[in-house]
């Protein structure tokens, strides 16, 4: 049982969980040791929190999913992990995610139950509603952000935020754009809102957050209280590497080869030429943050 419940919980998805270190990554306070222990408990709390929505998910979706060419292959639906098993996982998890965002404020705690209440709502009734279903699965990422800020005391920049609320959406709409060419035909079948999309609508909605991201990005690395915060322009010098991440991101869900076996985020995780774009990103901004240091 230990197998098939490590496979559901889906840790490749907690990747995701890094825009709660954001905040604290920004802020310059990864030098700080209560700081980074809290990002990381609100981080493992997010984790805890990802993997409970997930079974609950395979468990209300069990019967659709059998129908599914990949996701009859998950341990709810195949079988290999039973209900029981899953609920009480599924219980424990949400349990033990809230208890985590307990421990720092009630703030973190409320961002947690709030992200519980809104997947609960969209894998019950909001995924069928037509945009509705990307704008509250992008609504995650969102408040992943904002817990990452309440947990150490750091503020978000509204520019930062309305990056993350279009990247969200990108990643969203790529998405349904993925489900839709692995099902061609029959993605209806699978997920009754599917109907109502098609992939020339999704490029245009990813061709307008795309843009929306770049320029929120570039934004927020110009906005005087970045300027102010770092001393220079210098965070300007990170907009490449996140103009060829996004470039990098379009050219796998469109061109590379066998787009239909791994879902675009998982796609990402075995790309080299991402992974190392993404290392130099990092790297970049820890050496501005950290090296270069604030206006004094």
């Amino acid at each position: 049982m230990v197998a098939p419940l490590l496979r559901s919980l889906r840790p490749a998805q907690w990747s995701k969980n890094v825009f709660v270190l954001a905040p604290a990554t920004f802020a310059g306070g990864l030098t700080d040791p209560e700081t980074v222990t809290a990002s990381v408990v609100a981080a493992l709390a997010f984790c805890a929190a990802a993997s409970a929505v997930y079974l609950f998910n395979d468990l209300v979706d069990r019967e659709r999913d059998r129908r599914h060419p990949t996701k009859r292959l998950r341990p709810v639906a195949s079988g290999a992990l039973g209900a029981v098993p899953a609920s009480v996982a599924c219980s424990i998890l949400a349990v033990l995610a809230g208890g985590a965002a307990w421990t720092l404020n009630s703030q973190t705690t409320f961002l947690v139950a709030a992200y519980l209440a809104v997947n609960l709502l969209y894998t019950l009734w909001l995924k069928e509603i037509v945009i509705v279903d990307v704008m509250v699965l992008s609504s995650g990422y969102v408040i992943r952000v904002l817990a990452g800020a309440a947990a150490v005391g750091a503020t978000v920049s509204a520019w930062l935020l309305l990056c993350t609320v279009f990247l969200a959406l990108f990643l969203g709409f790529s998405k349904r754009r993925h489900e839709l060419i692995l099902l061609p035909g029959e993605a209806g079948e699978q997920r009754a809102v599917l109907t109502h999309y098609s992939p020339t609508f999704l490029d245009q909605m990813m061709n307008v957050v795309t843009a929306s991201t770049l320029l929120s990005y570039a934004l927020y690395t110009t906005a005087d209280e970045t300027v102010a915060r770092f001393g220079a322009y210098s965070l300007i010098w990170t907009v490449p590497f996140v103009l060829f991440g996004i470039f990098r991101y379009l050219y796998l869900i469109h061109q590379a080869e066998n787009p239909k076996q791994r879902n675009p985020t998982e796609l990402l995780l075995f790309d080299l030429p991402f992974l190392v774009n993404i290392g130099l990103y990092s790297l970049t901004v820890l050496l501005i943050v950290y090296v270069g240091g604030p206006a004094e």
